[in-house]
């Protein structure tokens, strides 16, 4: 139980920058606390004491904000950054090295009472705010972006964003932190590339013109789509403009 604790502890200094010590840990991570009453709670679970564990998670959720149903099986080093928000279903399984930020959820897609909540692989992060519905598996080390919404299972080293979720990208190695500036955007990328065919039509159609000696007419959207390419780059001197 304590070789636990000290691993739990050293994992959210290991994954918070702003963590400064075991002690601030211990005292003043929510995400800590619910971890450890989880694990009280699931221990009465397994020896069918389900009134009392129910109590404990209960208990937990009004001191953390993070709901955690003590069927849940946690592995280790498991670590809920910031936490508000956070509930995790009854038949969810959460491997080890998981680390996860506020307003995820990992929920149901039936009434049925069998497997129906998410399983999450080793080193997994999970963006805040993303939702994973069903008996669905997320690989070892891949990173589902925030506001996600994940209904499928993707394989492992997967980089999933948007809703649907869908996966945009790959890596093996295992990850720490979540880069949220630097995940893929699927539909800037394709409104990207409508934009440069756009362009490219016009400047042909121009040509066409000035050899048939027909005066163009005047561009009305060229300001409008300056703006749409500005609001969908990925550029970051673009935002010093503003």
């Amino acid at each position: 139980m304590f070789r636990t604790l000290r691993e739990d502890i050293q994992a959210a200094l290991a994954r918070d920058p702003a963590a400064r010590s075991k002690l601030e840990v211990l005292l003043f991570y929510p995400g800590l606390h619910a971890l450890l009453l989880h694990r009280i709670a699931h221990f009465l679970w397994r020896h069918r004491l389900r009134l009392l564990s129910r109590f404990v998670s209960h208990t937990s959720r009004f001191l953390t904000a993070i709901e955690i149903h003590p069927g849940a099986v946690i592995g280790r080093r498991f670590f809920i950054d910031h936490g508000s928000g956070v509930v995790i279903g009854e038949t969810a399984e959460i491997g080890d090295d998981v680390l996860m930020y506020q307003g995820v959820v990992l929920g149901g897609t039936t009434l049925e009472k069998k497997k129906r909540h998410p399983t999450i692989g080793n080193n997994v992060v999970i963006g805040s705010a993303a939702i994973l519905l069903g008996a669905i598996t997320i690989g070892e080390n891949s990173r589902i972006g925030a506001n996600s919404v994940v209904v499928r299972s993707v394989p492992p080293g997967s980089v999933v964003v948007g809703v649907p979720g869908r996966i945009v990208g790959g890596r093996q190695e295992s990850v720490m932190d979540l880069e949220h500036g630097n995940l893929p955007d699927p539909f800037s990328e394709a409104v990207r590339l409508i934009l440069e065919e756009q362009a490219r039509l016009i400047e042909r159609l121009k040509k066409v013109e000035e050899a048939c000696g027909i005066t163009p007419l005047v561009d009305d959207l060229a300001d409008k789509i300056v703006e749409i390419e500005k609001a969908f780059s990925n550029d970051p001197g673009i935002e010093d403009e503003y």
